[in-house]
């Protein structure tokens, strides 16, 4: 079972042709649209994920899924629906393979599937083979020949304006050297969208790391709880929910996890020193993994 994992964004060729000229297995297509835009782009996408899901049940006999995404620009959502996607599918069966296309879609889903395809790989050692990320280059862009094409008929409607007189003919003249004018200095998109208050999204490309079952624990306590003032606030935290007693040992063993998950280990989690103690709490990339195992039938020790 070859599954393929399509994020749709403004794309149709790099999504399906190089399936078909490389003659890959394809059993399985899921196509993940955005809806967040103008309704213009959101329609516009969609007739190509629609367009997408007949070829490639036409084409390549693939069982189809459209799958929506809420918010293409939020990483954490869109890492959380990849990491599910990919184990889901390769827990189908041992011989599953999973391909996941990373050409289209809003740089933020890109990065987003390609960390989490990456970080399977490293938790699910195993299964290393049966994962691929993938992209596939434009044999040409469209925007400069569509500027070119605006560029003459601009010259054949100013030619057209000097023999009809037609006030739309004027309109349409100066609404297009505007477009051709903001094109040539800003290049294909305009300004800077702000999104949840800022106008940078942060992308934490770094990888899940293999974790061990006490660490586990630690940070789905700091998932839960959010930030504690010190070390020892968590280790009281994590004595009273596994019913052990709080001991400088038990303290000890804590610690020495911390500092495993910390910044100078495995990056899950981030200390902020204040007097003799040090806050702590998950980093982003912990944030991730509590987010993306939430679901997971964990054992805590």
């Amino acid at each position: 079972m070859h599954t393929h994992i399509v994020p749709v964004g403004f794309d149709y060729d790099r999504l399906i042709a190089p399936l078909v000229r490389e003659q890959l297995d394809v059993d399985r297509a899921i196509l993940l649209e955005g809806a967040v835009g103008s309704e213009a782009n959101v329609e516009y996408s969609q007739q190509l994920a629609a367009q997408l899901e007949t070829d490639f049940q036409n084409l390549l006999g693939a069982e189809t899924e459209r799958i929506s995404l809420a918010d293409v620009y939020d990483y954490d959502a869109a890492f959380e629906e990849a990491y599910a996607l990919i184990n889901a599918e390769l827990d189908h069966s041992p011989e599953a393979e999973v391909w996941v296309n990373i050409s289209a879609m809003p740089r933020p889903v890109s990065f987003a599937f390609a960390t989490a395809a990456n970080s399977i790989m490293v938790e699910r050692e195993g299964d290393r083979d049966r994962i691929h990320t993938y992209y596939t280059a434009p044999e040409k862009y469209l925007e400069t020949e569509l500027a070119e094409e605006l560029r003459e008929g601009i010259d054949l409607a100013a030619d057209l304006g000097e023999q009809i007189d037609d006030d739309r003919i004027e309109e349409w003249l100066t609404s297009a050297r505007d477009l051709l004018e903001e094109f040539d200095e800003r290049g294909t998109t305009i300004g800077a969208k702000e999104i949840d208050g800022s106008y940078v999204v942060e992308l934490p490309v770094a990888s899940f790391s293999n974790v061990k079952p006490f660490e586990e624990v630690i940070l789905f306590t700091l998932g839960e709880h959010g930030e504690f003032e010190s070390v020892s606030e968590l280790a009281q935290q994590l004595a009273k929910e596994l019913g052990e007693e709080y001991t400088d040992s038990f303290r000890s063993k804590v610690l020495y996890n911390v500092d495993r998950l910390g910044p100078g280990g495995k990056g899950y989690i981030e200390q902020e020193s204040h007097g003799k103690s040090y806050r702590t709490r998950l980093s982003r990339i912990g944030q991730l993994w509590v987010r993306a195992h939430s679901d997971d039938d964990h054992d805590r020790l």
